[in-house]
């Protein structure tokens, strides 16, 4: 577990595909092995789900109905802020897909 009174950076993924979302996961906890920083997650979220129920003839068969799905995969992580890997994670590219939002501060 990571100390509180230490500079902590909170990293949230997102993306639609949960394979996309484990590579990049993989691609954080392999430069925070490389940086030797401390680290804990990855946590996964609740997924977020959306549908949406649509008529499939605008005229006749009311009850002829189509309906789509879209689900947001999210995971945490706390990792140790040092200089070197802010660095690190700036010049790594994620994957094409994957939203990273990464905020100062732990908020534990």
């Amino acid at each position: 577990m990571i100390d509180k009174k230490e500079n902590i950076i909170r990293i949230i993924l997102k993306a639609f595909d949960h394979a996309v979302l484990d590579s990049a996961v993989d691609h954080v906890i392999r430069i925070s092995k490389q940086e030797r920083v401390k680290f804990s997650g990855p946590i996964p979220l609740p997924t977020q789900r959306t549908i949406w129920t649509v008529n499939r003839s605008p005229h006749i068969d009311k009850e002829s109905r189509e309906q789509f799905e879209r689900k947001i995969h999210k995971r945490l992580f706390y990792v140790h802020a040092t200089p070197s890997f802010i660095d690190a994670i700036g010049r790594h590219n994620l994957a094409s897909g994957v939203e990273a939002k990464i905020s100062l501060g732990g908020g534990r």
